[in-house]
Order: C-alpha cells, then sequence, then structure tokens
C-alpha cells in the first residue's frame, strides 16, 4: 500500500487537540469559571430520623421541643418537626451537657489522647461510593471528617458536587502540600466546606498525575523516593491533626499517592465484590500494598495500621454463588472480613443518577422500600466501622447495637409523628 504524504501545512492531530482544548479553556475563563461546588443544600431531618440518628426516643425529642430545650426545631405540615443538620449537632451538644453520663454516645468526637483516625479506602468496586458514603456517615454521627480525593479524575469530588472545569488547575487538591517545589502552600488551602456539617473535603484534580510524574523521576534517579513521597503526605495531614476525628483517604490508581495514603493510614479499608473475577483483582490490589509497604519500610519506617479490614459490596443476597464467595473470603481472612455488607441497590444508584447520597435524599425519592433497605445496609457496614474506630480509642462498642436497636424498632418514630 503507498505511504500516504500529508501536506506540510496541515494541522497534526494533536495540533488540533491542543487547540481545541486553549479554545474551550479560554472560553471557560471568559466566564469567569475555574471550578464550581454545585450550589445544592442538604435537605433538613425529620423527628423520627433525628430520633434514630441520636439514639433517643421520638417523644423525648418532641418533648425538648415543646419545653423549649435545644434548637427550635422547623414546624412543617400538622407541626411535623424537622432538624437541620447544624441543629442536631446543635442537639448533641445539649444532651451531652444535660446528660454528662451519656456525653460520648452524643458527642462522640476524640478527646485527648485519642489519635486521629486515617483510613485509606483502596482503589476497588465501589470504593468510591464507599468513601462517599463513609464520610456522610460519620459527620451525621457527629464526627469531625476530612475526605480527600487522590484520584486525578476527582471521582469523589464529583460525588460531592465540586467540579473542575478546564486545565490546568493550581493548587486545588493535596497537591499544594506535598509538591517538590517553591509553590508549595500550606494543607488547609485546599480544604472544601461540604454540605454536611463536620465535613470537608480536599478535592481531586489533574494536579496529583504531576505528582505522580515527579514522584517517579525522582524514583528512576534518586532510588527508593516513596518514602519521600510518604512523608509528604504524613506531614501534610499532621498540619490538620486537631482539627478532625477522621480522615477518609479515597485511593486512585495513583502508585506514590496510594503509598503516601498507606503510610499515613491508621486503617484500610478493601472493597470487594463476592464474585471471582472482583476477588482475583483484589488480591492483586493486596499484593501491591505489601509491596508498597516492603519498599517504605526499607527506608527505615516501619508502617503501622491499626485495622486492616475487608467490606464486601454490590451483593446480591440472593445469589448463591455470591455467598459461596462471601464464605471462601471470610475461611481466608476470618475477621478482618466485616460482618455486614453492603447490598446491591437501585436506591444508591438512583441517587448517585440525581447526583445525591441517600443521606441527602428522603425515601420518597427513590422509593419508600428500596431506600430503608438500602439505608440498613449503608448503616450496618458505617457502624462495624466506627465501632472498630471506638476500640482503637479504648470505648465500649456502641454503633452496632445503635444500628440492631434502630431496625427492631421498626418505624415507632416515623415521619408522620412530628
Amino acid at each position: 500500500m503507498p505511504q500516504s504524504e500529508k501536506p506540510d501545512d496541515e494541522e497534526r492531530i494533536v495540533e488540533r487537540v491542543r487547540r481545541h482544548s486553549d479554545s474551550i479553556w479560554a472560553s471557560i475563563k471568559e466566564q469567569g469559571v475555574a471550578a464550581r461546588a454545585d450550589l445544592r443544600t442538604l435537605r433538613s431531618f425529620s423527628l423520627g430520623e433525628v430520633a434514630e440518628i441520636l439514639g433517643v426516643s421520638g417523644s423525648y425529642l418532641r418533648q425538648l421541643s415543646i419545653d423549649g430545650q435545644g434548637p427550635t426545631p422547623k414546624l412543617g405540615t400538622a407541626g411535623r418537626r424537622s432538624y437541620t443538620l447544624v441543629q442536631i449537632n446543635e442537639l448533641r451538644n445539649y444532651l451531652a451537657s444535660a446528660r454528662p453520663k451519656e456525653a460520648l454516645k452524643f458527642c462522640p468526637r476524640r478527646r485527648e489522647g485519642d489519635k486521629l483516625q486515617i483510613i485509606s479506602v483502596v482503589a476497588g468496586p465501589a470504593s468510591t461510593t464507599t468513601s462517599f458514603y463513609l464520610a456522610q456517615g460519620l459527620a451525621l454521627q457527629g464526627f469531625r471528617v476530612l475526605a480527600i480525593d487522590l484520584d486525578s479524575y476527582g471521582s469523589l469530588s464529583r460525588m460531592f458536587g465540586f467540579y473542575y472545569f478546564g486545565y490546568p488547575v493550581h493548587n486545588a487538591s493535596i497537591y499544594a502540600a506535598i509538591r517538590f517545589d517553591e509553590h508549595q502552600e500550606s494543607m488547609r488551602s485546599a480544604i472544601q466546606p461540604t454540605l454536611f456539617d463536620g465535613l470537608d473535603l480536599v478535592p481531586g484534580s489533574a494536579e496529583l498525575s504531576f505528582f505522580e510524574e515527579e514522584c517517579g523521576r525522582r524514583f528512576r534517579s534518586e532510588k527508593l523516593r516513596y518514602p519521600d513521597a510518604s512523608i509528604r503526605m504524613v506531614s501534610a495531614l499532621k498540619e490538620v491533626e486537631a482539627d478532625y476525628d477522621v480522615v477518609v483517604l479515597a485511593c486512585g490508581d495513583g502508585g506514590f499517592l496510594t503509598a503516601g495514603a498507606y503510610e499515613a493510614a491508621t486503617g484500610v479499608l478493601v472493597t470487594v465484590r463476592p464474585e471471582m473475577p472482583e476477588i482475583v483483582s483484589m488480591t492483586s490490589s493486596l499484593y501491591s500494598f505489601t509491596h508498597f509497604v516492603s519498599l517504605i519500610e526499607k527506608s527505615g519506617r516501619p508502617v503501622k495500621h491499626d485495622f486492616f479490614k475487608y467490606l464486601v459490596t454490590r451483593h446480591d443476597p440472593r445469589d448463591v454463588s455470591q455467598q459461596k464467595s462471601i464464605a471462601m473470603l471470610r475461611e481466608s481472612v476470618g475477621d478482618d472480613l466485616l460482618t455486614a455488607t453492603v447490598w446491591e441497590s437501585d436506591a444508591i444508584r438512583q441517587a448517585r443518577d440525581k447526583g445525591r447520597s441517600l443521606y441527602e435524599l428522603s425515601s420518597g425519592a427513590v422509593g419508600r422500600s428500596s431506600y430503608e433497605q438500602a439505608m440498613k445496609s449503608l448503616n450496618s457496614a458505617n457502624a462495624e466501622i466506627m465501632d472498630i474506630i471506638f476500640e482503637v480509642w479504648g470505648r465500649a462498642p456502641f454503633y452496632v447495637s445503635l444500628a440492631s436497636r434502630s431496625t427492631t424498632a421498626g418505624k415507632a418514630s416515623s415521619e408522620s409523628r412530628g
């Protein structure tokens, strides 16, 4: 076949793509938009939901409202009471003061001597969704939470309604605090508030790929720079250590960032779908974990974790083959496999399609039965993780039993009894 010749003045594809990029980015800048947080607001929570969150009865909360104790709820149709998340946290403080023997129940934040819990969620099936719901679930229970997106595509950030437009961006991720040049800034400069009171976000952006590239160059030229990359992440988190109780690190595909997440972590969470191809893929992630940790430890820096747990996600309890896979996992990893599983759920998918989480929606938005089943599944998994945190802090387990009580209590404190 004869070789085709193109005129010297014909634009190359790479040049055309660069021209397209420049043109689109210029248009975006003209509109004054480089990054945007979705302007949505968080709904209020019914009296029944608040009672379940706080672990008290609806009648008790109703009486507090009648007596003028605590924050004043909004009164809706037929006198139904509802509270914002800010008011829920005000209620926590009020109840902790009024019932000091139960202060830890209402305000679970870490006390002096309790170390910051940093949970690295390993990239895997539904790992971004898991990070999203874990961070929001912790915030609803009164913890101060920082979610950090380590994905250069910003997958977790988009779930929070935070979008970057165009390229490049500047110091808009944890890259600001860990970069190697003179433009390094503070960790706090990258933190963004979210809809949830007590929950902040460090977005992911394309800048994270710059860090990976720089680390790669250093690794090849200066020998074993994984520890250097890790130390930078550990140092960045120490800057904000006093501000939070839990940090959730949503790992992406970047090797050096993931290594940093593993060294910084006090606990690691691995998600796995109970199907053999997914289990094989998860096993590869485990070998990567041991590889990264061994490289770090070769530098004389021991990596210590309080826990390493596995969470089954996208579980269909009616699927016999999945049940066998879970049994096999249980036999292999024992109690490191969480008892709770997150079920395959139309409600979770519908919420994602709406750009929301189930915590942000009421049951009517996705169907009550599907909503309640999904919430039970999510809350049970979060409860186990929160009890693990309590165990590390030397406290008795609380959240699993609370979730069980909420389930057996049914809907005694439903939305219709405000």
